[in-house]
């Protein structure tokens, strides 16, 4: 049985939110659940772990969602506690890890608020947002935020992407043999009377796409790769045939304004896009199957390496859990334009990532992938590979994906094969060279500095795959 299955659940702090949140008394409380009062003081106080009748019993009592139960809710969580609290600023105050997902988990007000004043310090900025903005963090952040609080994982895009790449190919030889690409042609065309074109890149100048509503045509342009191209015909279907849910995703995540609510959208798009090209149940199989060999993966549902990567982070459904990875892409100057994870790992927030991790020597040798086993400054040991990608466009390897677990999942990944996983060779790393007082590090990547992002900058910028709508 995995740790997961065996970790005892303790959410004394959410059950009492609920309680209070719904003015009920323990009493009161514990005669609808059909426990003793003295019981569920027990529970609140996390002196007794929930059972699963009673999570169940919760459901239906109050109609309650029980994701809210499963984890991290708000900005608040473990991984960017983790962050704020290896600040050298509160070097010699040691903070053990399970005082950070207690306050995460029991506290999540506290746990956001301490966050929010962090970042704020962190960025110059003042800590109250001004009236109609998302607040310190901004669009990108708020949609990063709330993704992760997610987990990457949404439940609900994943099952209609099925059934959509089900209705397109109901025999997976058809789709072998077709190829998704001409399949959702032909959809658009039959359903929609919609035609695609490809352009020449002149004239799409820095478009890679467009969509025409008054000729019905997306316009495509020629520098987008076959991986690409599919993607974003899978984008355009998703949009055309569930615009509905997604905005009712997005209503139902109520974003601080406009520019955060247009981002989301995009985001959620993107990631029913990939549902569609890589349905949940046969590629968390094939990756069971193949030890996580991506270049399996690729080949056997025609997407890229990077496409690949962050699809594996989002692998959460209970039934059929893949390793929980995270994901992060870089330039040559270290800048992070991606981050997403189903694990807890310490991102940076500002600035690139320690150099001393191999994600940056991955430029050395393009395509070839690197693996190494790092340790953060919490003791945490991680199994990270890293790779070369081409840009959106061109031929040249000028980014880098790094693709990571913990260390005890390694063993279920091909790509650690006959390495030493008992004693192996660790390399110390820090989030970001500022918050890496064990290691410093000569070298300080910065944010990058230059005109204000635009939305459509934003999109770009947090879209979980290559091709990124605006």
């Amino acid at each position: 049985m995995s740790d997961d299955a065996d970790r005892k659940l303790f959410l004394g702090g959410r059950l009492k939110r609920l309680r209070r949140e719904l003015a009920l008394s323990q009493t009161a409380m514990a005669a609808d659940l059909g426990v003793s009062p003295s019981y569920l003081n027990h529970i609140e106080r996390n002196q007794r772990p929930v059972s699963a009748q009673l999570l169940l019993r919760l459901a239906e009592t109050y109609d309650v969602d029980l994701r809210a139960f499963g984890g991290q809710t708000g900005p608040g969580g473990e991984a960017a506690l983790a962050e704020v609290f290896a600040d050298p600023l509160f070097q010699g105050i040691p903070i053990p890890r399970h005082e950070i997902l207690q306050l995460a988990e029991d506290l999540p007000g506290a746990a956001d608020a301490v966050v929010r004043l962090y970042r704020a310090l962190a960025q110059g900025r003042p800590a109250a947002p001004a009236a109609g903005t998302a607040g310190p963090a901004g669009p990108a952040d708020w949609v990063r935020d709330h993704i992760q609080a997610r987990r990457n994982h949404f439940p609900e895009l994943d099952l209609t992407g099925e059934a959509l790449s089900a209705d397109l190919a109901p025999d997976p030889a058809t789709l072998q043999t077709a190829g998704p690409e001409a399949l959702i042609r032909e959809r658009l065309k039959v359903r929609h009377d919609m035609g695609v074109r490809i352009m020449p890149a002149e004239v799409m100048v820095e478009w890679t796409r467009r969509f025409d509503p008054h000729r019905k045509r997306l316009l495509i342009s020629e520098v987008l790769s076959p991986a690409s191209r599919a993607f974003a015909l899978a984008y355009q279907l998703g949009l055309m045939e569930h615009g509905g849910e997604l905005q009712a995703l997005v209503d139902q995540a109520a974003p601080p304004d406009a520019a955060s609510a247009r981002l989301l959208k995009v985001s959620l798009a993107n990631t029913l896009a990939a549902a569609i090209l890589m349905p949940y149940g046969a590629f968390q199989t094939l990756a069971e199957q193949s030890g996580y060999d991506i270049d399996r993966l690729c080949a056997r549902f025609g997407v890229s390496f990077e496409q690949a990567a962050h699809r594996l982070t989002t692998l959460s459904r209970p039934t059929a859990r893949g390793v929980p990875f995270f994901f992060i892409r870089v330039d040559r100057a270290g800048n992070v334009s991606k981050r997403y994870a189903s694990s807890a790992f310490p991102f940076a927030r500002f600035g690139g990532g320690c150099p001393r991790w191999r994600l940056h020597q991955a430029f050395e040798s393009p395509g070839r992938v690197l693996t190494q086993i790092v340790e953060t400054p919490d003791g945490q040991r991680w199994f990270t590979l890293a790779r070369t990608v081409p840009r959106q466009g061109t031929h040249d390897h000028d980014l880098a994906v790094g693709l990571g677990c913990e260390l005890k999942h390694a063993p279920r990944l091909i790509h650690a094969r006959g390495l030493d996983l008992e004693s192996p060779q660790v390399t110390g790393i820090g989030p970001a060279c500022r918050l890496c007082d064990r290691h410093p590090c000569p070298q300080r990547a910065e944010p990058p500095q230059g005109r204000p992002l635009t939305v459509d900058d934003w999109a770009k910028s947090v879209s979980p795959y290559p091709f990124a709508a605006t």
